[in-house]
């Protein structure tokens, strides 16, 4: 089983910046695709970024150039480095967990809160 854990979430001015972490548990960490996602209020769940155990990386069209997706393996960790943040970026942030050749998502965190003031 992996274990997620995200932090790093905290009240922010727009323009501003902020880094999320995924600490995750298990030694299958480095195989894993980790992925981003977030839910406003109201709003479905949304795909934010993702990154592969080659370490290729995807983003959705609204952070392109403003976040970006990182991994240490040693770590055991993912982080989400989002600079020039906007109100409409507010939402719970999860991180997610994909094995090898499966198609979902199969372990989720529990989420940390993004809050962007305008």
């Amino acid at each position: 089983q992996v274990q997620l854990v995200e932090s790093g979430g905290g009240l922010v001015q727009a323009g501003g910046s902020l880094r999320l972490v995924c600490a995750a548990s298990g030694r299958t960490f480095s195989s894993l695709t980790v992925g981003w996602f977030r839910q406003a209020p109201g709003k479905e769940r949304e795909f934010v970024a993702r990154i592969n155990c080659g370490d290729a990386t995807s983003y959705v069209d609204f952070v392109k150039g403003r976040f970006t997706i990182s991994r240490d393996n040693a770590r055991n960790t993912v982080y989400l480095q989002m600079n020039s943040l906007k109100p409409e970026d507010t939402a719970v942030y999860y991180c997610a967990a994909q094995r090898f050749g499966e198609t979902n998502y199969d372990y989720w965190g529990q989420g940390t809160q993004v809050t962007v003031s305008s």
